[in-house]
């Protein structure tokens, strides 16, 4: 395997993991349907959105569209589906203060963070074509989902709660990657960008539920059941690239124990590791890694291709810094909590 591997490549592919599928109380035969801009900004503004600044057309070559401002985001539309595109707004503020409750102090961003939502996928490739570049023929694979790249979330409508996880998903890697001084290891990255793929909407407020993720908790039982599990130090030092070219049982490996890693982090033993994963965002965050200089240079410019070897020394690094080196007791708890994770979970057959 090439010692370089770009890891920005990969984030695209994760929503393709399986993200769950719509249990929306919305009756879609009753929905209203609106098929002009000037129409469906009339009907926004009868909802009064508390989330919702502004909104105005999007002149754009793909379809008509719209332009949302929030007080963090500018959301870029061709979506005209009333009842999902009036949820769109509130639901990535709730996102973005759901990023900064992993930080032990909230954040502020300067400049407005970029979504492009497309109502269809031919919409999404025209534009990833001329917006990803060199990297479009990859991006343009993804059977569904979204990617986050050139600080911007792209993402298409493939359904209501599919596409609020991928936005979920995808907005942390934007989040951090605007925010934090350092990037982040694979393990941590995923795993975090993972608690936003499941939310319960409730009377206007969106609510963040990881543990319904019935995507990642059925990956994780049928990677036990295989008894497939990636050892603890392979999983902190592994990227998605490494899993992608071994096998299809290591990707969802990789992915649900990531997902399960940053939840035992938060959760085990009435989260007495809490506070050391916010501490390790933190110092991520404002560049106080214990880091030496290589390392130190290839965490903070963006403009520098990532490797297998970084992510390897540094995912392994920080867990010892910050969560600890006893690696086999510490994956004796980690397995325990995996198994009470998905004890009551049944799998289709």
């Amino acid at each position: 395997m090439a010692r370089k591997l770009a890891l920005i490549c990969i984030l695209g592919v994760i929503p393709v993991i399986g993200c769950l599928e719509s249990r929306s109380q919305i009756n879609s035969s009753k929905a209203q349907r609106i098929d002009t801009p000037a129409g469906m900004i009339e009907y926004l503004h009868k909802q009064n959105l508390p989330a919702l600044k502004s909104v105005e057309v999007w002149q754009n070559e793909y379809g008509a569209g719209l332009k949302l401002t929030t007080a963090h985001y500018e959301i870029l539309t061709t979506l005209l589906e009333p009842l999902m595109l009036s949820q769109v707004p509130g639901f990535m503020e709730s996102a973005y203060r759901g990023y900064n409750n992993q930080l032990t102090e909230p954040i502020e961003t300067a400049t407005k963070l970029t979504i492009y939502l497309f109502a269809e996928r031919k919409q999404w490739e025209d534009f990833t074509k001329t917006f990803a570049g060199p990297q479009a023929s990859l991006y343009c694979k993804i059977k569904s989902g979204a990617y986050y790249l050139n600080g911007a979330c792209v993402a298409y409508n493939i359904g209501r709660e599919r596409t609020f996880s991928v936005l979920g998903h995808e907005g942390w890697h934007q989040f951090n990657s605007r925010h934090f001084r350092f990037r982040l290891p694979s393990w941590l990255d995923e795993g975090t960008a993972m608690l936003f793929e499941s939310s319960r909407y409730e009377q206007g407020l969106f609510y963040f539920e990881p543990g319904r993720d019935l995507s990642r908790l059925g990956s994780l039982k049928i990677t036990l059941m295989k008894n497939k599990m990636i050892p603890l130090r392979e999983l902190i030092a592994m990227n998605p690239g490494e899993a992608i070219v071994t096998s299809d049982d290591t990707v969802m490996a990789f992915y649900s124990q990531a997902y399960a890693m940053v939840r035992f982090l938060r959760e085990d033993n009435y989260g007495k590791r809490l506070g050391n994963y916010h501490q390790m965002l933190e110092d991520g965050l404002k560049g106080k890694w214990p880091l030496e200089e290589e390392g130190r240079k290839t965490a903070e410019d963006r403009n520098i291709q990532l490797t297998v070897w970084w992510n390897r020394a540094i995912g392994t690094k920080l867990f010892e810094y910050y969560i600890g080196d006893d690696f086999d007791q510490i994956e004796k708890e980690y397995l325990i909590f995996c198994k009470k994770m998905v004890y009551n979970i049944r799998l289709g057959k």
